[in-house]
């Protein structure tokens, strides 16, 4: 039988439970949120002259909860509106309505006998065949289903998200002894289908899988600072992203996350006795770290933990690190090691870790250590946490936001070069891999396999059919490449078009590639898909190569490489065979504009999308504001306020709005509901590009004829003009924002027509390449340019 989630209820609205609500929200999920009634009232219930019996006061902590998650930053929900979806409650008046859920998710305080309390509850009204999970990551599943019913305890699972769980993809699905098989795949499969997780089966042992791993290697971290001579700042330079890590690196994660979370997972192993002692002394904490918890130094929410921000003798804000040693705050000046030196032009994290352990500075020094712990530590967790290695790399991809997973880094830097550096770290690496020559490998079919220590053969990693990695196919399937872009074929008679320039930006090299692509699909294939697997899908134009021709004022070659651009972006419309564009993460400027001329878009719902010309002095010049405004024309009713929908269209390009997901691109008008759709699992994304490209090209695809636009004139002109006055005025703006949003408006209406008129897409192009070229030549246009490239972030001149 299938098994439908149509209504979930989360017991407890504190920051994980409001966070789990909502991500079910996100993907059309009911939910009913509750929480415990008040012990008493506020000051501003007592002034209002409720009492303990009323609603409002009874459901209060989930409702507060639920407007914090509604203000919260970044966002939780896709899009506002979805907090519609959550009901809230309370556990004394609303604990019956599980009774008609279909899965209930229990994430009160990490305290067996609460959670023991809540489940005796749960029996009283939950009908047989309901799921039942626990977010714990402190308890063991098995003790939660103690003298729990046999239907209970065979639907029940650890189900352990990672905050903010809209953003870290890592779901560990923990079953018990008594869990039904069955059901354990249905919370694997629906983490990954539905909630877009990356589902990884964890065993019943203390901190499962990501938190054990990682706060290993934190706490390594922890010992190391100390030994080695380096601060704060020179660990967390050597351990975010030059080694593929998030930018919070190791002491601002801390922060982040609270030192006493870390301390209470560190405590929780070190205490459980299932630790080697060489291991076990990795979990004790430093004496820095004692002296930190007495002084209530937990990081974020205590304004300081390893950083503190401080007012210096002119009263600016600094960022001071914490020296441990003297254990006060202090500006820690940049330090210089050779060795990063040498990996500047590396460009894939994977590729620098044998630079880094070669050299003869500190940070070599600091990368040999905990790359040896590390590799010693992992090996003797297969078969404990897991009996596959490739679990624990996916767990820490996706829960620590590691590019690469540990046995990954260790096939870089070569398995047997990692056992020498586990062996000088003084660890002996679990006997399984002695002999071992790789722990990955790729089948002549593109198929990843890793080491199975049960059988000592390579393994082909289980539901790879849903997937199409890029990485895996580009050997044996790219049918051309160029320092910019490559396309590869994905079979069923369907191109794969990817980016792959620094950045994903767009320069000539990429709309050759582009126009290539097209070449090929229309005379040899059925359709074409454009999507990569980088960071984001596309930044935008080459904003350097733009700046240059400005600068020596190469008007003509601006305007053929603009043209060019607009050109091969209406080829992306207006080709013979299907075009199906694949978004995701950052898609800015040139990469929007690719994305909506798209026949159909398959984006990712961690989508973030939006034409920002205007935030470096331009207006979108590669067809997004003919487009848009196109798609605006289209929405004219007869004696509608055809302005007010103009006007919309105008402010998002105007003021360079981006959207903060795929939905609320849906609300700008960028993606277009009746056409274009979101995955939530951005892993699955270009096979699902796949599969609607193929739809597309069986139906009978047609190319399209070239549309007729129509535009209002000078009276809507008017108003625009207008309305930049008044923002001028009221100092919102700047005079170079109104010279951008006014030029922008002359395009969006036309230019210099005196009433409402059908032009041609063309008509369209040439007003916006002129404006844009006629922004190029504006000293202060140059500046922002210059500041984005030196910066990466706007200047409002």
């Amino acid at each position: 039988m299938k098994r439908r989630i149509k209504h979930v209820t989360v017991l407890g609205s504190g920051i994980m439970g409001s966070g789990i609500a909502a991500h079910f929200a996100n993907i059309g999920v009911q939910v009913l949120l509750l929480d415990i009634v008040p012990f008493e009232l506020s000051e501003v219930e007592k002034k209002r002259g409720l009492t303990l019996e009323d609603g409002k006061v009874r459901n209060r902590i989930a409702t507060e909860n639920l407007e914090k998650l509604k203000k919260a930053s970044p966002a939780l929900l896709y899009s506002p509106k979805f907090a519609q979806r959550i009901e809230v409650g309370n556990f004394q008046d609303d604990m019956h309505r599980i009774k008609s859920t279909d899965w209930i998710i229990e994430v009160v305080v990490e305290r067996l006998d609460i959670k023991k309390s809540v489940y005796e509850q749960i029996e009283k009204f939950r009908k047989e065949g309901t799921l039942v999970s626990s977010n714990t990551s402190g308890i063991p599943i098995n003790m939660l289903v103690e003298g729990r019913s046999e239907d209970f305890a065979s639907h029940f699972a650890g189900t352990h998200f990672f905050n903010p769980v809209r953003y870290l993809p890592l779901l560990e699905i923990i079953p018990t002894e008594k869990t039904d098989p069955k059901i354990t795949q249905f919370y694997m499969e629906y983490g990954s289908r539905f909630l877009g997780k990356t589902t990884v089966l964890a065993k019943d042992t203390p901190a499962f899988i990501a938190n054990r791993i990682g706060v290993f290697s934190m706490m390594n971290l922890l010992h190391s600072v100390e030994s080695l001579g380096l601060n704060v700042t020179d660990i967390d330079k050597l351990t975010g992203p030059i080694i593929g890590r998030p930018k919070s690196a190791t002491f601002r994660t801390a922060d982040v996350v609270g030192l006493d979370t870390l301390v209470h997972v560190a405590k929780g192993v070190h205490q459980s006795g299932l630790e080697s002692n060489n291991f076990n002394d990795v979990f004790k904490l430093p004496q820095y770290i004692e002296k930190m918890m007495e002084n209530n130094w937990l990081g974020s929410k205590t304004q300081q933990g390893f950083y503190k921000k401080v007012k210096n003798a002119e009263g600016k804000s600094e960022i001071h690190g914490l020296n441990l040693k003297t254990m006060e705050y202090e500006l820690q000046g940049k330090s210089n090691f050779p060795v990063l030196e040498l990996t500047k032009n590396i460009e894939r994290p994977i590729e620098r870790f044998k630079v880094l352990i070669g050299g003869k500075d500190q940070a070599s020094e600091l990368y040999r250590k905990s790359l040896g712990a590390l590799f010693g530590y992992v090996s003797h967790k297969v078969p404990e946490i897991s009996d596959e290695l490739y679990k624990i790399d996916d767990a820490m991809r996706a829960g620590f936001g590691w590019e690469n997973g540990p046995f990954e880094i260790w096939d870089a830097v070569g398995v047997e070069k990692g056992v020498e550096l586990a062996k000088d770290a003084g660890y002996e690496v679990s006997d399984w891999v002695l002999g071992v020559k790789n722990f990955y490998s790729l089948t002549p079919e593109g198929k990843k396999q890793y080491f199975d220590i049960k059988s000592t053969t390579p393994l082909a990693i289980p539901g790879q059919d849903a997937f199409i990695i890029l990485d895996q196919i580009r050997k044996e399937k790219t049918l051309w490449s160029n320092s910019g872009a490559a396309i590869q074929y994905l079979g069923d008679g369907v191109l794969n078009f990817e980016i792959r320039s620094k950045m994903n930006s767009l320069g000539g090299e990429v709309l050759d590639g582009l126009n290539r692509a097209i070449d090929l699909a229309e005379k040899d294939y059925d359709a074409l898909v454009v999507g990569n697997q980088g960071q984001n899908f596309s930044v935008g134009a080459n904003l350097a190569m733009i700046l240059m021709m400005a600068i020596d004022q190469d008007w003509d070659d601006l305007n053929m490489a603009i043209a060019y651009f607009q050109k091969s972006m209406m080829r992306v419309r207006y080709s013979s065979i299907p075009v199906v564009v694949a978004p995701f993460g950052m898609t800015l400027g040139g990469g929007c504009e690719m994305t909506m001329h798209a026949d159909r878009v398959v984006a990712a719902a961690e989508t973030y999308i939006g034409l920002v010309e205007t935030g470096v002095g331009v207006i979108p010049g590669g067809g997004g504001t003919k487009e848009l405004t196109l798609r605006t024309s289209r929405e004219f009713i007869k004696d509608d306020v055809k302005n007010n929908r103009m006007r919309d269209a105008f402010m998002n390009i105007a003021m360079g709005k981006v959207a903060t997901s795929a939905y609320e691109a849906y609300d700008m008008g960028i993606l277009e509901s009746h056409k274009d759709i979101v995955v939530v699992d951005k892993n699955r994304q270009i096979a699902e590009a796949k599969k609607v490209a193929l739809l597309l090209a069986e139906q009978g695809y047609t190319q399209p004829i070239e549309q007729k636009v129509t535009v209002l004139g000078k009276d809507a002109l008017g108003m625009f003009y207008v309305g930049t006055d008044q923002m001028l005025a009221g100092n919102y703006i700047s005079e170079h924002d109104k010279k951008i949003a006014d030029k922008l408006g002359y395009v969006m209406v036309g230019g210099n027509l005196s009433e409402p008129t059908l032009v041609s897409e063309q008509y369209l192009l040439n007003l916006e390449r002129e404006t844009f070229l006629q922004l190029l030549g504006e000293r202060k246009t140059l500046e922002r340019i210059q500041y984005m490239l030196q910066n990466g972030k706007p200047l409002r001149n």
